[in-house]
C-alpha cells in the first residue's frame, strides 16, 4: 500500500493536524479525523521535534524499525501451545520476520521463521536462509504476502501510518462511546479495512481488519509503556491478544519493544523472487 515514507509528508500531515483550532470533536459531537490521529500519534509518542540551540522543527514520524521479544500462548487447529515470540518488522520497506518457538506438552519444540518483504513471503529453516549456498532453506510462500502484511498495519503504529496514507478517506465515529477510527488500506490489502477503538487516553485498543472474506482478525492491546531496554519515550503494548472468527491464536506478554529504531535487514532470497515472478507471469497468462 501507498505508506508515508518522506519525511516531508509526514511533516505535514502532522503539521495540519496540529494547525487546526477548535475542539477535538466537531459542533455534531463527532471527533475531529485529522485531531484524532494527531492525538493517537502523540499518546504513541510517534511524532517528534526539535533542532540546533532548541530551536524547534516542524515534527516528524520517528516510527520505522521496530523489534518485540514476548511469551504466551498461540494456538493452531484449535490446540494451545507455549510459544516464545519474536518480530522484527519496518515500514520502509514494509518488512517483518516473525520467529516463534511453540512447545506443545510432552511434544518437541517448533521452531519458524515468517518473512515478508514488499510482495514477497517466504519462510526461513534459519535466519538469513537462502542469501548464500549452504545457508539454510528459504521457502516462497506467496499466498501468505496479504496475510503477513496485515501485521503491520494492525500495529497501533501502523493504524496512523495507514490513516496518514489513506487520506481523506479515514473516517472517525463514535461506537458506545469510544473515539473509533475506521481506515481503508490499498495496494496489496486493497479491500481490506481497519477499525481501530481508541481509550480515554487515546491508546489504541483494539483493532479489527475486515478482510472481506469472513474471518475478521482481532488484535487487542494493553498496559501500553515504554517497554524498552533504551527508554524512548514511544509507548508500545504490554499485551497483545490476536482473535480470528472470536476465538484466540495469540496471547502474548511483552518482555522488551525496542522501538529505537535498531538495525534490521530484510533481503529477499533469489529463489523466492524467481518464484514471485514465475507466479505472477502465471496469473498474467489467465
Amino acid at each position: 500500500m501507498k505508506v508515508l515514507t518522506s519525511a516531508a509528508l509526514v511533516t505535514l500531515a502532522f503539521q495540519c493536524a496540529g494547525a487546526q483550532s477548535g475542539q477535538t470533536r466537531t459542533n455534531a459531537g463527532t471527533p475531529d479525523v485529522a485531531k484524532t490521529i494527531k492525538a493517537v500519534a502523540d499518546a504513541l509518542g510517534m511524532p517528534r521535534t526539535g533542532g540546533p540551540g532548541g530551536a524547534l522543527l516542524p515534527e516528524i514520524d520517528v516510527v520505522n524499525r521496530m523489534e518485540i521479544w514476548g511469551s504466551g500462548s498461540s494456538s493452531a487447529s484449535g490446540q494451545a501451545s507455549k510459544t516464545e515470540y519474536h518480530a522484527a518488522l519496518g515500514y520502509n520497506p514494509l518488512a517483518m520476520r516473525l520467529e516463534t518457538t511453540r512447545t506443545n506438552p510432552g511434544g518437541a519444540p517448533q521452531h519458524t521463521i515468517q518473512t515478508v518483504r514488499d510482495k514477497y513471503a517466504w519462510n526461513e529453516s534459519q535466519l538469513g536462509a537462502g542469501l548464500e549456498p549452504g545457508r539454510g532453506t528459504a521457502t516462497p510462500e506467496m499466498a501468505a504476502v496479504k496475510e503477513r502484511l496485515l501485521q503491520l498495519w494492525l500495529l497501533p503504529y501502523g493504524v496512523v501510518k495507514a490513516a496518514m496514507a489513506a487520506g481523506d478517506k479515514t473516517t472517525v465515529s463514535l461506537e458506545d462511546g469510544a473515539t473509533v477510527l475506521t481506515v481503508p488500506l490499498s495496494g496489496e490489502l486493497a479491500g481490506v479495512t481497519l477499525k481501530a477503538t481508541l481509550d480515554s487516553k487515546n491508546f489504541i485498543t483494539k483493532v479489527v481488519g475486515q478482510t472481506g472474506g469472513g474471518m475478521d482478525i482481532e488484535a487487542d492491546y494493553s498496559d501500553y509503556a515504554d517497554h524498552g531496554e533504551i527508554l524512548t519515550d514511544v509507548k508500545s503494548p504490554g499485551h497483545i491478544v490476536q482473535k480470528r472468527g472470536g476465538a484466540t491464536v495469540l496471547d502474548i506478554q511483552i518482555k522488551t519493544w525496542d522501538a529505537n529504531n535498531p538495525y534490521l535487514v530484510f533481503p529477499v532470497p533469489e529463489n523466492v523472487k524467481n518464484a514471485t515472478r514465475q507466479e505472477s507471469s502465471k496469473v498474467a497468462e489467465k
